[in-house]
């Protein structure tokens, strides 16, 4: 580039996009998708699951203050962030598997801001009218009509925002409870101001930013390209079929000119305002309602479906050879995506394992160390420690403690005659243990020696130990 010339933009200023009504198996499906997203987003934190008189009874509840997540069955506790940390992988696993496949069929179909955007657009159509009524509206001066349009479209919007941040708010406490509070102004600062960043993000970014979320904040239209190759099926246009292009004479095609009559139905339907004829572009979602569009036009001049389709980059180059294209399970099934789906299928297969044979009890234990030992006036040795003794049945259970170790000892809990204590249903207890070693032993003169604590649950029977060291004289 000379010095005279002028540097490519960075961001090019939005130009508004007014997505046509379209109707279609992918439009239909996506119609599908949106409802029951939504439908999951909303009425999840509403559902009841009974756990009992001491545990919350909402079906999905990210309790903070007491540091626990509850699905339905399955309560999850902070030591066992693992499986919130498996969750991740697996869904960055299925991202890589389903992008390596389809495409971003992700971003077209089930992304929030695809999702959101499409509720906002059905919203709007039904308050301005469609495409062509939209567009006029839009140039229009302003009048009382277009003021009362906007203002109608807008706050039925910011009313869909607000249901989207009580919504989010409601999944970290119980949703009846926070409801009646936010309605009295009772709630925590905290869920008003949460509530009212995710009310004002939803309002901009589905009725406002839109594509250019997509274009320029998102990152994965840029990552994607690590994840496709040219086995992956995207929306594509049937160049060799549909070039030249040109315009229905007297109702007929040209016999010299393509299938493609330049009708503008593929451009007037993206919501991201691009043309699949130009080729793979970073905008392009791969929501396919380009291809409904299409295949419209090609049922009404007498073509067959398919100028735009779902469509691998080998099978493009196959068909301009005259050869038929590969079944669409190979492009799906090939030794990238079979790997994706290996590696997705063992983390949940170890995640239900883990989950099926992790103990309903646990314990921590940790040493103090200042002092390190007191030294008794027998000339025993005694060492103290911490145990978190963490009960994850829904009632109180008696624990017994114990020791295993080659040299003999002495415990004695704190506030305790016997070796026994009660932990609370569905807690955690700290208490303090003191281990003795007898003056003369080999483990009150050695200077460090291995021990091992068990916990037993005196009412199921299940048992757990924590491995520590119990420090000696030296002597």
């Amino acid at each position: 580039m000379s010095s005279t010339e002028t540097p490519p933009a960075l961001y090019a200023a939005r130009e508004p996009v007014f997505p046509r009504r379209v109707s279609g198996a992918f439009r239909n499906l996506k119609w599908i998708i949106m409802a029951v997203t939504l439908g999951i987003y909303y009425i999840t934190p509403w559902v009841r699951w009974d756990r009992g008189p001491n545990l919350p009874d909402q079906a999905v509840l990210v309790d903070l203050a007491n540091r626990r997540f509850f699905f339905f069955m399955i309560e999850i506790w902070p030591d066992e962030f693992y499986f919130v940390a498996g969750l991740l992988i697996m869904a960055g696993l299925g991202l890589f598997l389903f992008t390596s496949a389809l495409g971003r069929v992700w971003c077209g179909y089930a992304c929030p801001q695809t999702v959101w955007t499409d509720l906002f657009i059905l919203v709007e159509r039904w308050v301005e009218g469609d495409r062509n009524a939209r567009v006029r509206l839009w140039n229009a001066k302003w009048n009382v009509r277009k003021a009362r349009l906007r203002v109608t479209k807008w706050v039925l919007w910011l009313l869909i925002g607000l249901a989207t941040g009580g919504a989010w708010v409601f999944y970290f406490t119980d949703a009846p409870t926070l409801a009646r509070d936010l309605v009295t102004g009772q709630a925590h600062p905290v869920a008003y101001t949460t509530m009212a960043i995710l009310t004002f993000t939803t309002f901009f970014f589905g009725g406002f930013a839109r594509e250019q979320i997509c274009i320029y904040a998102c990152p994965w239209p840029r990552i994607q390209a690590a994840m496709m190759d040219e086995d992956t099926l995207v929306v594509a246009y049937r160049e060799w079929r549909g070039e030249p292009r040109g315009k229905l004479k007297k109702g007929e095609l040209d016999p010299d000119q393509g299938d493609c009559i330049d009708c503008m139905a593929c451009v007037n339907v993206c919501p991201m305002g691009i043309d699949i004829r130009e080729g793979q572009q970073l905008e392009c979602i791969t929501c396919a309602l380009c291809i409904d569009a299409c295949n419209e036009v090609m049922d009404r001049i007498g073509k067959p479906h398919g100028l735009i389709d779902y469509m691998a980059l080998k099978d493009e180059t196959a068909e301009r050879e005259g050869q038929p294209p590969k079944n669409v399970w190979k492009h799906i099934f090939r030794p990238r995506t079979i790997l994706y789906t290996m590696l997705w299928s063992l983390i949940g297969v170890a995640m239900i394992v883990a989950l099926f044979i992790r103990s309903p009890i646990d314990v921590s234990v940790t040493p103090e160390r200042n002092p390190l030992y007191v030294t008794l006036s027998d000339g025993a040795i005694r060492n103290a420690y911490a145990l978190r003794l963490r009960n994850k049945h829904g009632e109180d259970r008696p624990f017994r403690i114990s020791i295993s170790a080659d040299a003999r000892f002495m415990l004695e809990l704190e506030g305790f005659d016997a070796l026994e204590v009660v932990v609370p249903a569905d807690s955690t207890l700290t208490q303090r243990l003191y281990v003795t070693a007898p003056a003369g032993t080999s483990a009150a003169s050695s200077e460090r020696t291995d021990i091992r604590l068990w916990i037993g649950d005196t009412v199921a029977g299940d048992r757990v130990h924590a491995d520590t060291v119990f420090n000696g004289s030296g002597n």
